[in-house]
This record gives C-alpha cells, structure tokens and sequence, in this order.
C-alpha cells in the first residue's frame, strides 16, 4: 500500500468482526512499527499482547470510572480531563453514574486482541520535566511506535484505536500484567478486522493550523514562498 494512501485513510476503528488476529500479523506489524524514532534511540517502548478474554475485560472495566467522568465532564460544556481549567463536575457522583456511551470498553473482552503499550521513564529524557505543566515531551518516544504500529496493521487488513481511558487505573493495570515500576501506560489499542473501513476521513486543512514564522502568522499555503 502506498505510504500516503495510508497515511489518509488509517481510521480511529471502535467496531470489530470476530475474525481472529494471528500471530503471524503481530509479528509483521511489531517488526515494522520498532522502526519508529525514539529519543537517542534509547527504544524504551513495551507491548504487552493480550491473548486473554478475561485480561482484556479486565483492562475495559478499569477504564469505567476514567469514561464516567469524561462523559459527565463533556455533558457539562467541558474538555475532559483539561490541564488548563479545572473541572466542576463532582467526581464522586459522576464515577456512580452508569452512562452507556463507551460499548467497546464495556465489551473489550470480545475484542480479538489488545496492546498495552508502556515505556520505561527510566530509559527515556523527558525534557519538560522541569516545566510547570503537564509532561509531553516523554511521548515523543512512544507515540511513533504505537503511529507505526496502527499504519502497519492498516496494510494487513487489521485496524484499531489509540485509547488511554486506562492510564488513570495503571497502579492496577501494573498488577494485572506485572509491569515494572518505571514504566508508565502510553496506549492501550484494540486492534481487529474492521466492521466498517473508513476512506474518506475529517481533518483540518492545513491552512487552519500551520502558520508561517510566528502562532500569530500567515497561514501556510501553497506557492506562498513566492
């Protein structure tokens, strides 16, 4: 498949066939995600395959109370989980309030197979760690991977969806897989064939959010270097 096609129309998928991922296709797409970048190449990046039923419905059921209060807080006008404004929405009640938005969490277990992508704090430079706002920068050495895994299921037929609603419950997803100490969630991706495969995706165009020598500046277009 060619390289943009892919780019284009690897798609967030949430709905899954039964039809089973082998091996085989796990390991032809780890092989050719590894070849993502990380900083100074230290790749401290891990995957756990989880083959089983309960283990993956296990993992769905940790992300509940993360997706109850994401629902709650978006009911009530806000950005979910924002590292800028604080929430007004009471934990508490929206942890007991049973919302019916998320069916693939609720029945991850039928998923055919799920990845918990994790990287080692301890092997990676997180240049942010002095900043006074939420860490990034350490994702830098994660994300490629987890971008080269899902293009590189996209080009075996298979496709998924980066998810983090787990990464609140990770004390008890490190029990559940035995995760060492240092290493922190980045991802947990469903991955299948596809019930529906989208082609044709929604995104901004470029000139909504590349500008050109400042945040304030021209918006990049093309020939308009004269």
């Amino acid at each position: 498949m060619d390289l943009l096609e892919a780019m284009r129309t690897t798609f967030s998928c949430r709905e899954f066939t039964d039809d089973p991922v082998t091996d085989d296709q796990l390991h032809r797409i780890l092989d050719a995600a590894r070849f993502a970048p990380s900083g100074g190449n230290r790749q401290g990046g891990h995957v756990v395959v989880v083959r089983d039923r309960d283990t993956r419905q296990a993992l769905g059921e940790m992300c509940g109370p993360t997706l109850r209060l994401y629902a709650a807080q978006a009911a009530a006008g806000e950005t979910p989980f924002s590292s800028v404004h604080p929430s007004a929405v009471d934990v508490e009640e929206a942890f007991a309030t049973p919302v019916d938005l998320f069916p693939l969490f609720d029945h991850l277990g039928d998923v055919p197979v799920v990845l918990v992508v994790s990287v080692d704090l301890a092997e990676v430079a997180s240049m942010d760690v002095d900043l006074d706002r939420v860490g990034l920068v350490t994702g830098a050495s994660i994300y490629p991977l987890v971008w080269n895994l899902l293009l590189a299921a996209r080009s075996e037929g298979l496709a998924g969806v980066v998810t983090t609603a787990v990464v609140p419950a990770e004390d008890g997803v490190r029990a559940l897989l035995g995760l060492p100490e240092t290493h922190a969630i980045a991802a947990l991706v469903p991955l299948g064939v596809p019930v529906r495969r989208l082609t044709k995706l929604t995104r901004r165009p470029v000139e909504d959010f590349v500008t050109v020598d400042r945040f304030d500046g021209e918006p990049l277009r093309p020939g308009s270097d004269g």
